[in-house]
């Protein structure tokens, strides 16, 4: 099926299970230890051996020489495996790391060998007795230091091939030395880690040339690319399973190296492998979001109206790495006819920086709105009112391009009015409650919608079952329930009586999870394929194929009416299809919009910051499911309070690699850093991205969350900080004078 014009009405709007909150298919079997993570699948490998990676003890130089004599010797030993033994493996599309092969080291534990025992406990033993002798050389692992040598990095996601290195519209520099008012700032984000429960984990598995491997993975049909290449086999003869994964955030999105070293120990030692990275080694040997630096300079009219944009940033990355193109976002939040925006690149010799939730436009608003606040500021206007003012119905990147379906300034308006904005104090520092200064910010959200061409094979069974298969994965999200509810609505059955299977490379190929693309693609895969399902059952039927109604397990046709299960008496009725789009993003720009409230306290003597309360409206097409859909957006606001208060990779500048490399070092918000998050989910179906109409929201969730924080931050105390995580050492030492100064309680 393909997709090229707006969508009309179809069965989906009926709404009878689609928009209805569900509780997830997948629940009782994750909450019961039934649900199979890569790690897990004991019983389909019984013969299973265990693999330990030892890690890279330099950051940059050649791996000279590996002694296994110890380690082989070992008790319950199996074999090892050394990055000397293999050429350097090809690099996965889209990354940048070399996973395992060859003596050159290019980060911090990339992956040099690894233990194959009988026992994880005599693998991890083994892996201790290795011996590895490099030859170190001086690497590059300060952003700040490195960035005079940094090159231009053009948007080539959004604009092209062709684009750009500074993308520029009017002439920002005129507009700037005009304005009746400006503001220009410098802000900092720190490096982050992903930090997902599930480690990265493989069981991998050859039976003669053929492989197979149960992995924690985001990206099925990616994998499906990239690993044959890496390990020489042939893509008929892989299959790939990732059925169930326990947290990705883009740490999964691209095969890493636990799924490469458990193949080539399988292969090594012929019987299957487990290996999984420990947590000290993700932070390092997996990806990572770069740290930036951004530039945000505003001028704007007397009557507040942005008259130019500009924003810079600069990231780091391993050679032929990518940039978190922080600045993307910025070309379509607000309207000015003057903008100058782009991005540079520093090459690094830390670990691969590359894709993680909400890439570019998380960093990017932490500047980008935080700087609108403070050119409210000095405008004298309100926040909410200063965006409100400054919004556009049409594409500031593209003139004469309009936005298919954008509605921030009802998120804002909604937002403010049930989380109490008129009772924020517009002078910071006046608000408090004993010893606790009071303050609430804002913050925009954008994070644009991708149409993808995804699939899926739908079987109707003779009980009138219907089974919804496609590689599509699930990664905490809820993909199995919208699934299984855009087939039930498709078909008029209850959510009861459908079944789905996921993460299987067997299956049609799906969009995969990732960049918030995955709900809506995959139930316009779904679509697609029950629309032919259908059809076929209409045929079955003897009925015409227009006109049919599927509804409470019937079909009705006119005045004839068969049920579900009649149609396939005779057998299983099969139907396959994917949807493919035509060029509506061309014509249309696919955005999702939001409008993140935070309340902070900040403690007077201390300088302790607390959140009080957050809320988030949301405006992202169609909400497929709004229990699931809810759940996605206190997860990215919870990890916006992270970005904004705590969340931050340790350098170690000297010998290149991140010393928090654990859960003990690397903090993240717990339940008593959570307050109660509140989500109100706009309902504008968007009738341009797919016949589904929804847009996707995973995202959005973080997009904005923590800026609303750090503005919050700002108005409870009137310190205003930019280099984020906003902790204690940042504006401790400027409360005292504040705390004398002020005495005012809030209500």
């Amino acid at each position: 099926m393909r997709f090229e014009e707006p969508a009309a009405l179809n069965p989906l709007d009926k709404l009878s299970v689609v928009g209805r909150p569900t509780e997830r298919i997948d629940g009782p079997l994750k909450v019961s230890g039934e649900a199979r993570y890569a790690y897990e699948h004991n019983d389909a490998f019984p013969n299973r051996a265990y693999g330990y990676i030892v890690g890279s003890a330099i950051a940059k130089g050649r791996v000279r020489a590996v002694d296994t004599a110890a380690a082989l010797a070992a008790p319950g030993v199996l074999g090892v495996v050394t990055t000397l033994d293999h050429d350097p493996l090809p690099v996965a599309q889209g990354a940048a790391a070399t996973l395992f092969g060859g003596d050159k080291v290019e980060h911090h534990h990339q992956a040099v060998a690894v233990a194959i025992a009988e026992t994880f406990e005599q693998a991890r033993a083994a892996a201790q007795l290795l011996v590895v002798s490099y030859d170190g050389e001086g690497g590059r692992f300060d952003l700040a230091a490195e960035a005079p040598n940094a090159e231009a990095a053009p948007d080539k996601e959004n604009d092209g091939p062709d684009a750009p290195d500074v993308n520029r519209v009017g002439d920002f520099e005129r507009a700037f030395q005009a304005a009746a008012f400006t503001h220009e700032g410098e802000y900092a984000t720190p490096y982050e880690s992903h930090a997902m429960m599930e480690p990265h984990a493989t069981t991998a598995s050859w039976d003669g040339d053929r492989l197979t491997v149960v992995t924690s993975n985001q990206m099925i049909n990616w994998a499906m690319r990239d690993l044959p290449k890496a390990l020489s086999v042939d893509p008929e003869k892989l299959h790939v399973l990732s059925p169930y994964v326990g947290g990705g955030f883009g740490a999964k999105l691209f095969i890493r190296s636990d799924v490469v070293v458990a193949a080539l120990a399988s292969k090594a030692v012929g019987r299957p492998v487990k290996v999984t990275l420990q947590r000290p080694l993700i932070f390092n040997n997996g990806t990572h979001r770069s740290a930036t630096s951004q530039q945000v300079r505003l001028a704007a009219d007397a009557d507040g109206q942005l008259t130019g944009i500009s924003h810079l940033g600069l990231a780091g990355n391993l050679p032929k790495g990518m940039a978190e193109m922080a600045t993307s976002q910025t070309k379509l939040l607000y309207a000015a006819p003057n903008r100058e925006i782009g991005m540079r690149l520093a090459t690094l010799d830390l670990p691969e920086s590359n894709f993680m939730r909400a890439p570019g436009e998380a960093p990017g608003l932490m500047a980008l709105e935080v700087a609108m606040d403070e050119m409210a500021e000095r405008l004298g206007i309100d926040p909410v009112e200063f965006r409100i003012l400054n919004d556009t119905q049409e594409d500031p990147h593209k003139p004469g391009r309009r936005f298919s379906e954008r509605h921030l300034v009802e998120c804002l308006r909604t937002g403010a009015d049930r989380f109490g904005w008129s009772r924020r104090s517009s002078k910071p520092g006046q608000a408090r409650q004993g010893q606790w200064l009071i303050g609430m910010g804002v913050a925009a959200g954008i994070r644009n919608a991708l149409p993808m061409p995804s699939g899926a094979r739908v079987r109707l069974e003779r009980s009138g079952r219907l089974i919804v298969e496609t590689d599509m994965t699930d990664i905490g999200t809820g993909t199995y329930t919208i699934v299984a509810q855009t087939a039930a609505e498709m078909l008029g059955l209850g959510i009861d009586a459908v079944t789905v299977h996921l993460g299987d490379s067997s299956l049609p190929r799906a969009s995969g999870s990732g960049g918030q693309w995955g709900a809506g693609n995959v139930t316009a895969g779904v679509f697609a394929a029950c629309t032919k399902l259908r059809d076929a059952i209409a045929e079955h039927l003897g009925f015409p194929a227009e006109g049919c109604e599927f509804v409470n397990g019937e079909i009705r046709c006119g005045n004839s009416v068969a049920t579900i299960a009649e149609a396939a008496a005779a057998g299983e009725i099969v139907a396959e299809d994917e949807m493919e789009f035509g060029d509506l993003d061309k014509q249309f720009q696919l955005s999702t919009f939001g409008a993140h409230f935070a309340e902070v306290r900040v403690d007077v003597y201390t300088g302790e910051i607390r959140v009080n309360r957050m809320l988030s409206v949301c405006d992202a097409g169609r909400i497929l499911n709004p229990l699931t859909a809810r759940s996605q957006v206190i997860g990215g606001m919870t990890m916006g309070i992270g970005a904004a208060l705590m969340e931050e990779l340790g350098v170690d500048k000297r010998r290149g690699f991140f010393v928090n490399h654990d859960m003990a070092g690397y903090e993240v918000p717990v339940h008593a850093d959570v307050p109660h998050l509140e989500v109100i989910l706009l309902d504008h179906p968007d009738a341009s991205i797919s016949p589904v109409k929804a847009k996707g929201i995973g995202e959005l969730g973080l997009c904005g969350a923590a800026p609303a924080v750090a503005n919050a931050v700002y108005n409870a105390t009137g310190i205003r900080v930019r280099e984020y995580p906003i902790t204690l050492d940042k504006h401790l030492h400027r409360l005292p004078s504040l705390a004398s100064l002020n005495s005012h309680t809030a209500d």
